[in-house]
């Protein structure tokens, strides 16, 4: 086969080079149009007067998240969308903003774990207003929490506040207690993934 011949049957393909943050990928223009309302596909369609494209290097260089871009790369080509498990939530989210690519394409085997930074900021959120002073209750309670508490003002901030703890957990139906321990439970729950993660 001669040198034009190959020359041909590359450019009949239609093969593009992507350098995206210092990794560069090949593809088919043909697997971009796949999706052809992303930015990805917009961006490649044209070199001509294109910012993006190099033609020294007859490739298209984007300075973004290399690792994400692997999985961009691969929903053109599968057409399934999975989150990586080495960047954070908001990190891809970001990215596929970026690509104008609908997190909503995302595989229901990652959706949990692409959307479990919202619920911690959620949480973290409430904790943020919650005022375990403004809880049920009297300040008398602590007075009768044992002989040996005889001046409240003087106890530690763990032995003025452990009395409305216990009733939080023994009265856990009160609305505001209720989501209180259930935060708990749930940075209990993320704490034993996690640790349960690194020991494998």
């Amino acid at each position: 086969m001669s040198d034009s011949d190959e020359g041909q049957r590359t450019t009949g393909r239609d093969i593009i080079i992507i350098n995206c943050g210092g990794v560069r990928h090949e593809t088919f223009r043909s697997t971009l149009r796949n999706f052809p309302d992303t930015r990805l596909t917009w961006s490649v369609e044209s070199t001509r007067n294109n910012p993006d494209y190099d033609p020294e290097k007859n490739e298209f260089f984007f300075d973004r998240h290399p690792g994400v871009f692997a999985q961009i790369m691969n929903f053109y080509r599968t057409g399934k969308l999975h989150a990586p498990h080495d960047v954070c939530g908001p990190l891809f989210q970001e990215e596929l903003m970026f690509w104008g690519i609908d997190e909503k394409q995302m595989e229901p085997c990652c959706w949990t774990y692409y959307t479990q930074h919202r619920e911690a900021q959620e949480n973290l959120k409430f904790f943020e207003g919650v005022d375990l002073s403004d809880d049920e209750g009297s300040d008398d309670d602590l007075h009768n929490y044992g002989e040996w508490q005889h001046n409240v003002e003087q106890a530690s901030l763990w032995q003025r506040y452990k009395p409305k703890i216990w009733s939080m957990f023994e009265n856990h139906r009160s609305s505001r207690m209720a989501k209180v321990k259930e935060a708990f439970e749930f940075f209990g729950l993320m704490l034993s993934a996690s640790f349960g993660r690194q020991s494998e």
